[in-house]
């Protein structure tokens, strides 16, 4: 009888800290240090979440046959090292704090693991984008697939290409930094004012709103572009190789405007930068994705990387590449690297996986019996409802937004119907307040429609939609009340431009979830109910959590999250609770996680 091999991955140190567990070909669970921590892509090594899957999921060190990190820390020093010198001595400032952290902790790797994790386990290091192409390709189902990765930087690989089967992983081509795809747009989004690991979705979304007008101005001076979708970048416009900011004073003077302060206003010129940038963007990924089904023949592409959570990126490469079939991380920036890295030395092993993304529910859940305890301590007015899905479908209906803690946690950065927040989304107030009392974000940004499968193409154009809303689909002709895409118009989505306000964008595009009973049963039924009550099968679902915080993981999060926004009814667990009664008011806490 085979023996199941025990291995924990671990993403540490740079940014989105996580682990994974495994036991044989199964993962065990996938955690992310953010959701314990409450510090938003927590980079620390990931203490709370080791500690979890001790507690919670009978992770026991020293029966551990393998931990596995994922990258070579020696092979991203001697980058650091040789980036140091290469500009110097601009970079003193950024050398100055970097090396003692890179001298004390990072280097020395193998001593913080073995300090934490105790046992007589094989210690084991893969490289950055490997880890990452694994993270894509052992959960799609594929017997063999075409890969592409692209990031801000591994150890020197920015873009890599090539081909698994198997337990084979052939790199055909790769780019190296400091050209990098993930920089160049990171870069844009710093100068339009969002924070650089994080922001790139706030400039993603901004982009319909604007003209491609500086995208010639861009290939002609920044980014040179060959037809294979290979690239390189005019380094003198970026700054990022000394440490201090992501680009400065040349880029603004090319595009006549400095780099905007998060305070101030967005303007036109912000909203035509993202929307030339994201068309740069495109281009170079449809051209990048073109060349490899040309060169590998394969009928199967596999994304990860954090590029690859560019959703409107994604939809382009499906609809001009040839690939018959593509499957993106959920999870494709540095927090899948541990579930990748595990997979990686799991497939070494000879095993074989079947469905080992589970739809990315691989967190922490919580019985009615831990919900109602922690709402108990908390001094929570709460009631036990018969039927949780109808209940919310109800409140859904009546206008109210909805708080909804339910099973395991999702792993990667999108709720997925188990730590949602859910609203109408026919109702033409949803977006604007959803977003400014809420979330407490920008405006312009629309929310993702969580819809029944079966019902997609009743309402979208394009059959590109995932259960990781990380593609778009266009919204059909007939519920539109207009067939005009007005840019540089911040207010469009609050005046009912179609019947779907609320998650439709700008361009009439939708980052769509579909729903089965399979993947999600009881998020399906709740779907199915307010189709019920109101002909709609779809409902708004976005994260549950405010700007700046990470997606709620426990009970009291979620309560604590409640009370602090302008959320109506929470339902957690098989217990509704509705704001007018509760006796905990705004102030009460401050929105941070109790687990550190």
């Amino acid at each position: 009888m085979k023996t199941e091999k025990k291995i924990l991955g671990i993403s540490a140190l740079y940014h989105d800290s996580s682990v994974c567990y495994m036991k044989g070909s199964r993962i065990v669970a996938a955690l992310q240090e953010e959701r314990f921590s409450g510090i938003k892509n927590d980079e620390r090594f990931p203490l709370n979440s080791i500690k979890v899957l001790r507690e919670r999921f009978n992770m026991i060190d020293n029966e551990l046959d393998a931990v596995v990190f994922y990258d070579k820390p020696i092979l991203k020093f001697e980058r650091v090292i040789q980036n140091l010198i290469y500009s110097s001595p601009r970079n003193f400032k950024f050398a100055f704090s970097a090396l003692p952290v890179w001298l004390k902790e990072k280097l020395f790797l193998s001593n913080e693991i073995k300090k934490h994790i105790k046992g007589d386990y094989k210690l084991y290091y893969v490289p950055h984008h490997i880890s990452h192409a694994a993270s894509a390709f052992y959960p799609s189902g594929f017997k063999s697939a075409a890969y592409m990765v692209n990031d801000g930087v591994g150890e020197w690989d920015t873009t890599t290409l090539g081909v698994i089967s198997g337990r084979d992983v052939k790199q055909i081509s790769s780019i190296e930094y400091p050209h990098s795809l993930g920089m160049f747009y990171s870069a844009f989004t710093y100068l339009c004012g969002f924070e650089v690991n994080s922001g790139e979705y706030k400039l993603m979304g901004l982009a319909p709103y604007g003209e491609p007008i500086y995208a010639d101005l861009i290939k002609k001076n920044i980014i040179d572009i060959k037809e294979d979708g290979s690239y390189g970048l005019n380094m003198k416009y970026f700054e990022f190789q000394y440490g201090a900011k992501m680009c400065g004073k040349r880029m603004e003077e090319l595009l006549k405007t400095k780099a905007r302060h998060p305070k101030e206003k967005i303007s036109k010129i912000h909203a035509d930068i993202a929307a030339s940038v994201q068309s740069v963007t495109e281009e170079i990924l449809v051209k990048m994705a073109q060349n490899l089904h040309f060169t590998t023949n394969e009928e199967n592409l596999v994304i990860a990387g954090g590029v690859g959570l560019n959703c409107v990126a994604n939809s382009k490469i499906k609809k001009h590449s040839k690939f018959k079939n593509i499957f993106i991380q959920p999870a494709s920036g540095d927090a899948g690297g541990a579930m990748g890295a595990a997979l990686y030395i799991a497939s070494q092993a000879g095993e074989e996986f079947v469905n080992a993304q589970e739809y990315s529910y691989l967190g922490t859940e919580y019985t009615d019996e831990m919900i109602e305890k922690s709402l108990k301590d908390l001094n929570a007015v709460y009631e036990k409802t018969a039927d949780k899905c109808k209940t919310a479908a109800e409140e859904i209906a009546g206008g109210r937004v909805v708080g909804w803690f339910q099973g395991r946690m999702e792993y990667g950065p999108r709720a997925l119907g188990n730590r949602s927040i859910l609203g109408d989304p026919t109702n033409s107030r949803m977006q604007k307040e959803m977003n400014m009392k809420i979330k407490f974000r920008e405006s312009f940004r629309p929310f993702a429609p969580a819809i029944l499968k079966e019902r997609h193409k009743d309402y979208f154009e394009e059959d590109f939609a995932t259960p990781y809303m990380l593609t778009v689909s266009t919204l059909k002709k007939e519920f539109r009340n207009t067939d005009k895409h007005i840019t540089h118009d911040f207010s469009l989505l609050q005046k009912s431009f179609t019947q779907l306000p609320a998650v439709v964008h700008a361009d009439f595009s939708s980052r769509v979830q579909t729903v089965t009973s399979e993947s999600n049963p009881v998020f399906y039924k709740l779907i199915k109910e307010f189709e019920n009550i109101s002909g709609m099968p779809i409902v708004i679902n976005t994260s549950f959590n405010v700007s700046g915080q990470p997606i709620v993981e426990s009970p009291a999060d979620a309560f604590k999250t409640f009370i602090e926004s302008d959320i109506d009814t929470l339902i957690a667990g098989s217990f509704i609770l509705r704001k007018s009664v509760q006796t905990r008011k705004r102030g009460d806490f401050k929105i941070v996680r109790t687990h550190a």
